[in-house]
């Protein structure tokens, strides 16, 4: 085991979870901040080159967990393994950001769906080398098709 430690801390204009967008067709366009903190700012060297940044940050505010949840996408319940629910047994986020620019140790961002204050724990550039047309998008594209 280990214990996790905050690299920075997300500015976001999200202060309830309320106000994230969630659900089908939801766009995280919303612009915010990783503010890292000055002992991790060397690990941000040649960060500028890359377009998008993988986040991995913690529910901070999230208590417990439930193995099986109803996202706001569906009526009907699914693994927590296979949703985005705050409510797991390892209040891990992940999100992809769009990088618009750095000053120092703050990476302005696009994309941010955490609450303002969110600690995060790692930043990884975004590399993928799956084709478009093999990738699944699971319960969520039977959920979408039955939406129309």
């Amino acid at each position: 085991m280990f214990t996790p430690q905050p690299i920075g801390f997300v500015s976001s204009p999200f202060k309830n979870t309320k106000e994230i967008p969630k659900g089908l067709g939801a766009r995280h366009e919303a612009e915010g901040a990783l503010n890292i903190l000055s002992a991790f700012e060397p690990g941000l060297t040649d960060i500028e080159g890359y377009s998008h940044l993988i986040v991995l940050w913690t529910f901070d505010r999230s208590d417990g967990f439930d193995l099986m949840v109803t996202p706001p996408s569906d009526d009907r319940p699914h693994g927590v393994f296979t949703t985005r629910s705050p409510r797991r047994p390892n209040p891990i986020g992940l999100t992809v950001v769009e990088l618009l620019g750095r000053e120092g140790g703050t990476l302005r961002v696009r994309g941010v769906d955490m609450l303002d204050g969110t600690p995060i724990l790692d930043i990884k550039p975004y590399l993928s080398s799956i084709p478009a047309e093999k990738l699944r998008r699971g319960w969520l594209a039977e959920a979408e098709a039955r939406k129309g």
